[in-house]
């Protein structure tokens, strides 16, 4: 038999629906559900929310075995997925998955990457490109974590999930290669030389002078306007002046 980590007690559940769940609610309880291959259906029963939080309050989180006690019937349980108020942070319903000792189970783990990787010590820059692998592990093998070491790693070399060496009892089944971490050579820094330096503060300096000529050339077109209407002033007062003249013939 499996060990387990932690024990919950639940009550069967009778209906399903808004109904069904606010009773729950206002009894204390959340609404949850058991699935799993084994089972001819899905088991709907009700659970302590504090008691849900406690269980799974250990290293390995939602991988935490549960041994989960429904009337006088037991199942060995992961918490497989939960609903959460967005405000109060409280759970409102809980997902469970039933699982056997000797069938593999897939589940997520969180990935860590162990050393200081020789890239490193020559300047480069480890990144972590995965922070969990999906794998698929005896419910009594799943680790708290994969621990992967990146010592050996150069600047410009990447480590792959197909590269890595897991527990006994733990595969992974992805066809996909996935990066796990890789080291990169540092940036190089950009500096402006000195011909560049000297010629922006001429090219910003430029622009003000341009700018001020604007004036003294709206200046001189006033002048041009004011000889003008002086020169309309002296047209308009000749004829005036001659017919002083006849009268004074």
């Amino acid at each position: 038999m499996a060990a387990t980590q932690s024990q919950l007690e639940a009550k069967s559940r009778e209906g399903s629906g808004k109904g069904s769940a606010r009773k729950t609610r206002a009894a204390g309880m959340i609404p949850a559900v058991v699935y799993g291959r084994h089972l001819e259906k899905p088991l709907n029963i009700a659970v302590d929310p504090k008691a849900v939080k406690t269980a799974v309050t250990t290293n390995k989180r939602l991988n935490t075995l549960i041994g989960l006690k429904v009337g006088s019937a037991s199942h060995l349980v992961l918490l497989k997925d939960y609903q959460q108020d967005p405000v109060t942070r409280e759970l409102l319903h809980a997902d469970f998955i039933e699982v056997k000792e000797n069938e593999q189970v897939k589940v997520k783990v969180p990935v860590q990457l162990v050393g200081k990787s020789e890239g490193q010590g020559q300047g480069g820059i480890l990144t972590q490109m995965r922070r969990e692998l999906e794998v698929w592990a005896l419910p009594a093998a799943i680790p708290e974590k994969i621990d992967v070491d990146v010592t050996p790693l150069k600047i410009g070399h990447s480590l792959h999930v197909k590269e890595l060496k897991f527990p006994p009892g733990i595969t992974v089944k992805s066809q996909v290669n996935y990066t796990i971490a890789v080291v990169t050579a540092p940036e190089a820094e950009v500096v402006a030389t000195p011909a560049a330096a000297a010629a922006a503060p001429g090219a910003e300096g430029a622009a003000p002078a341009a700018a001020g000529a604007a004036p003294a050339a709206g200046a001189k077109a006033g002048e041009a306007k004011a000889g003008d209407a002086k020169a309309g002033d002296a047209k308009a007062a000749a004829p005036a002046a001659a017919k002083k003249d006849e009268k004074k013939k």
